[in-house]
């Protein structure tokens, strides 16, 4: 029997939605979510929020014009179906890949992408502001504009600063609201818990009105009584049952809830909400990991298991049974942090995590389930996580916020103004520091050197291995001066035991690994690896950890320039404002005579995504090329 032909086969532009039918929409939908499970499956990727936008992304282009009309997809990690069926279905297989399709929007890669963003929250921003600029050029009709945005990304500030100004400039933007229950980690909040009450439930409206009506038959005159209380009595007893009056209240029309999973219920939705001419919320319910078994049916643990897709870990459309033949070497980074901060909280009552809807991801999931009283999750909220720290440490608290560092820079407003300058006791646990690898450059990890080091009351630390980490947050605990920020990377430790004795490490000092003569590496963090990588490559070299980029071990910078002819700093951090310019400044400032100085780190551009490895080896943060220019500069003094 021949196979039917894909509909999907033939959509290489969105305007080739436009002559299909209702059914064919449906139809085509079901068949990108195959797609998605055929190509993720194999490749890894970003997988549940994808399954559930298929028929989001069918809807969306089958009734808009893109590119003249604007679709924002917040985040980008449910954008794979937008990238299907505008000209990039075949190229899906290399997403993520080095040189490949970007993993999340990307304006290089597609007019059909409007913004490029990995964070949340963003979208209702940037349509407010596309659909205010074309009416600034004269051409408010140019093309309407729609903000796909997940009930996660509604626990971000930035987005209700959005919803604010939309309504009060009354902008015409539609925001469809794609309420699947969980952003990575289960949402968490009141109001989270809202959206949770109302999806897809009409007993709330059949409730509402019978409540009002109810009330005004009652006997005695009361009926009447309260019919005469007149707008703000009803306007109450909305706010109780009414779904969408949070969003009328600020200037919004509000359309919900719809089955997200109904092409035809939301193309209707759609079109009825771009008519409007003003401020709409189109509130739909989906399934995170529809279509796809263990995602869809296994609760909510199984959708953030299914959050993202491994590589060959489906086979068939269903779980694989492949396996790895060889085990990690060494532990994660994060579980050594999430194991270590959970013997911390034991050791110290006053010890307690905050992440901002990563729980899994910082490794705080380990604290959750063994001392679930002293986590903390605020949603995707990164400025609250570091405001509710600083009331907690207020009060005698040792809160530890555990963010990413692509994600802290979402708070650096609170970090200058609530932390530093009151020089609070709190920890910032960073995680993915460097080259996180495919999720690209809206999550490497590159500047929190240089955007830390420059504040007042700041400690910061980074440890070259797995021990010294479970030293060093010890240390960032046992600290009582302010804050400190700890860095570490994304991926496999180096493989080292673990201390049996956790001993402090003392605040500013260095620690010389090997000696040599002529040459000495200074690495922070996972530079100390690629250091010691290059001396074994070189020989005759000396070899330090600088353990810290602010304070620096003075004295040891000052011994190590006096006693070589090259000093070379190796950083997985941007170069400008980095540790190799704290290391300049702070032998320039000293008065002493220079030596000829090497920094090698991040460039002065935003890396793409790939693997670690090559991206390591596109910048030149390998061992091999790290030695290739020391012997280069030892030949030509001028290349240093």
């Amino acid at each position: 029997m021949t196979p039917t032909p894909r509909l999907l086969d033939r959509i290489e532009r969105p305007q080739d939605l436009h002559r299909l039918t209702d059914d064919e929409l449906q139809r085509l939908a079901q068949e990108v979510r195959e797609h998605i499970i055929d190509t993720v499956g194999e490749i890894g990727g970003h997988f549940g929020a994808n399954l559930g936008a298929c028929e989001l992304a069918v809807a969306l282009h089958s009734v808009l014009d893109s590119p003249r009309d604007k679709v924002l997809w917040d985040v980008g990690h449910q954008a794979y179906p937008h990238k299907i069926l505008t000209g990039r279905r075949d190229a899906l297989p290399t997403i993520r890949q080095y040189e490949g399709l970007a993993p999340f929007c990307a304006i290089h890669e597609s007019e059909h992408d409007i913004m490029g963003a990995g964070h949340a929250s963003t979208a209702i921003g940037y349509a407010v502001g596309l659909k205010e600029g074309m009416r600034r050029r004269g051409e408010p009709d140019a093309g309407k504009v729609v903000a796909v945005v997940g009930d996660g990304a509604m626990t971000g500030g930035v987005a209700f600063e959005a919803v604010h100004q939309a309504g009060g400039l009354e902008t015409p933007i539609v925001v469809v609201l794609n309420d699947n229950g969980m952003s990575i980690a289960p949402n968490v909040g009141a109001l989270s818990r809202y959206f949770h009450r109302v999806r897809m439930n009409p007993k709330l409206y059949k409730a509402r009105e019978d409540v009002e009506e109810g009330l005004t038959r009652l006997p005695a005159g009361i009926g009447a009584a309260f019919e005469r209380l007149g707008p703000q009595f009803k306007e109450s007893i909305k706010a109780f049952w009414a779904p969408g009056l949070f969003w009328e209240e600020l200037g919004w029309a509000y359309m919900g809830v719809y089955d997200g999973h109904d092409v035809r219920s939301v193309r209707n939705a759609l079109r009825e909400a771009l008519d409007a001419n003003r401020p709409v919320v189109v509130h739909v319910a989906t399934v995170k990991g529809k279509g796809f078994e263990p995602a869809e049916m296994g609760g909510l643990e199984g959708m953030e298991k299914w959050h993202a897709a491994k590589p060959k870990s489906i086979e068939n459309r269903a779980p694989s049974t492949f396996k790895r033949t060889s085990k990690p070497a060494a532990p994660q980074y994060t579980a050594v942090f999430g194991e270590a901060l959970v013997e911390e909280a034991k050791r110290d009552e006053r010890v307690v995590g905050i992440t901002a809807a990563m729980n899994t991801g910082t490794g705080l999931d380990l604290l959750q389930k063994a001392l679930p009283d002293r986590y903390f999750d605020v949603g995707i909220a990164e400025q609250q996580a570091v405001l509710f720290a600083s009331g907690l440490a207020l009060e005698g608290i040792k809160p530890v916020c555990a963010i990413y560092s692509t994600f802290l820079q979402r708070a650096f407003d609170q970090i200058v103004h609530d932390v530093c300058l009151q020089k609070l006791n709190v920890v910032f646990a960073m995680d993915r520091a460097g080259l996180v690898g495919d999720d690209g450059p809206t999550h490497h990890g590159a500047f929190d050197i240089s955007y830390l080091r420059c504040l007042p009351n700041m400690t910061l630390m980074a440890p070259r291995d797995e021990a010294m980490l479970v030293r060093m947050l010890r240390t960032a605990l046992l600290y009582d001066d302010g804050p400190v920020a700890l860095r570490y990377p994304r991926g496999e430790a180096v493989g080292v035991p673990l201390p049996r004795q956790i001993l402090p490490v003392e605040i500013g000092t260095g620690e010389i690994l090997r000696e040599g003569s002529r040459v000495a590496l200074i690495g922070y963090g996972s530079g100390v690896q690629k250091a010691l990588e290059a001396a074994d490559i070189l020989g005759d070299v000396t070899v330090a950890d600088a353990r810290f980029a602010k304070p620096l071990d003075a004295a040891l910078l000052a011994q190590l320039a006096g006693e070589h002819d090259l000093l070379v700093t190796v950083e997985e951090g941007v170069l400008n404002g980095g540790f190799g310019s704290a290391v300049l400044e702070s032998l320039s400032d000293s008065g002493l005579a220079l030596p000829r100085i090497m920094r090698i780190g991040l460039p002065d551009r935003y890396v793409t995504h790939g693997k670690p490895a090559l991206l390591h080896a596109e910048v030149g943060y390998t061992g091999e090329r790290i030695a290739e220019r020391i012997e280069a500069a030892l030949r030509d003094p001028a290349l240093a």
